[in-house]
């Protein structure tokens, strides 16, 4: 998968580089323990599955193997780190935009940072910004989007406000083609909006 989506991305800040790990405890994590100061920004690294996929105030991302697109970017934005509500913010909609595109879905945004769909939560960002002495701020932004699973891949507690791309459209979709395209829109955006 790797591969194929950086041939396919050509010229491009975000997945300029694209790591696809089989197991991680989470993409967040996995992008820390890889990146050193220089350590270009656009690293994409996404996992098959998280041990330990965190959502929004610690609470727990359940990543089903195979089943949905679980991924990490490292940026380097030349912003304060006060300002990280603008990179969550640009994300979401950015994924909101996408899944609406390329499947024809309302995708609504919750704020500040799930994706909604028939009113149950379909997608969300996790932004996680590090100070850096004498190098731009880092910025890793989660991504987890439920792709394929069925109302059985969720637990119990969470069947009646999790829902997946496949169940929204009654059909599976083709991860590969929209993490893809999901890639070249969060790159176009992000170039526009912070200019990187």
């Amino acid at each position: 998968m790797a591969e194929e989506l950086r041939g396919a991305l050509g010229q491009c800040t975000i997945g300029r580089e694209i790591i696809v790990l089989e197991e991680a405890t989470s993409t967040n994590d996995s992008i820390l323990h890889k990146t050193t100061l220089s350590t270009p920004h656009g690293l994409v690294i996404f996992a098959e599955r998280q041990t330990a996929g965190r959502g929004q105030r610690n609470n727990r991302w359940e990543s089903t193997a195979y089943k949905g697109l679980w991924f990490s970017i490292l940026l380097r934005p030349k912003i304060a780190l006060a300002e990280s509500p603008r990179l969550a913010a640009w994300a979401i909609r950015t994924i909101a935009q996408t899944i609406s595109e390329e499947l024809a879905l309302v995708a609504k945004i919750k704020s500040p940072n799930d994706v909604y769909i028939d009113g149950k939560k379909a997608a969300g960002v996790l932004v996680e910004m590090r100070a850096q002495e004498k190098a731009p701020h880092l910025a890793i932004v989660g991504i987890g989007i439920n792709i394929n699973q069925s109302t059985e891949d969720f637990p119990r507690g969470l069947r009646s406000h999790a829902i997946s791309l496949a169940m929204a459209l009654h059909r599976q979709v083709d991860r590969q083609k929209f993490a893809l395209a999901l890639l070249r829109k969060l790159d176009s955006t992000y170039r526009d909006l912070f200019g990187a």
